[in-house]
């Protein structure tokens, strides 16, 4: 089988995996804060995109803001399940949501032959998700902040989704670890494609933490590919990447 991904920027993908569509911590409508308030940070989509028909499953990562986007899940048909961490089933049971699949690390939802595991992934502050996702021989490996779980065992899998470029903060240090994360992913899964995630999208990022971001890599970088069959693809919103 082939595996489509749209990216919509930011954390948000749409994943065509046979008859099966999946979308991930969609942010497709309003903008995006946190408190306390937008002189923090505060992000603006450069256009809004629809909700994608037909979905199958929404799957979220995390609970904050920028992976459950409350003005796009608003938008989004509530009897879709949904499959999601503890704080990202919080959001979507309390805005209405009625199949939601709560899981921890290391448990497993299963629809038929599609099987999503969790695996541990970003404190932000509590432990939030990263997925494996298995269709028939199709694989698929997700964790937005490049935070990998020690517990994931090497095997092949066809296509990580992960940021390429570590962001850090002062005293915070490194809030996303996509550089310092790739050369683990290739000795552990032997990904055919990377497709580089998280920070990309046609968005504007204003305030004080924007400004305060340190940032180390860059997505078009592929000196890290070098002893490698692994192919990395910056992605372009709404474009169909076919895996």
């Amino acid at each position: 089988m082939v595996i489509k991904a749209t990216y919509y920027g930011a954390n948000g993908w749409l994943i065509d995996l046979d008859e099966t569509r999946i979308l991930i911590d969609p942010w497709l409508k309003g903008d995006l804060t946190f408190p306390p308030g937008d002189w923090l940070i505060k992000g603006a989509l450069d256009r809004e995109m629809e909700v994608p028909i037909d979905i199958d499953f929404l799957l979220l990562t995390q609970g904050q803001a920028d992976h459950a986007h409350l003005p796009t899940l608003e938008k989004i048909n509530k009897g879709i399940p949904v499959i999601a961490s503890q704080a990202a089933s919080n959001v979507v049971k309390q805005i209405g949501f009625t199949k939601i699949h709560t899981l921890k690390p290391g448990e497993i939802f299963k629809n038929n032959n599609l099987k999503i595991q969790a695996t541990s992934g970003a404190p932000v502050p509590n432990i939030e998700n990263g997925y494996i996702i298995d269709l028939g021989l199709d694989s698929i490996y997700i964790e937005p902040h490049g935070f990998l779980d020690k517990k994931i065992k090497p095997r092949n899998i066809d296509l990580v989704i992960t940021p390429v470029i570590d962001f850090s903060l002062p005293l915070v240090g490194k809030f996303i670890k996509g550089k310092t994360v790739i050369p683990q992913l290739l000795k552990l899964f032997n990904p055919t494609t990377i497709l580089a995630s998280t920070t990309g999208g046609d968005i504007t990022f204003t305030g004080i933490i924007n400004n305060l971001i340190k940032v180390d890599g860059s997505a078009e970088d592929i000196s890290l590919f070098k002893d490698t069959s692994t192919k990395l693809i910056n992605p372009l919103p709404l474009k169909v990447y076919e895996i």
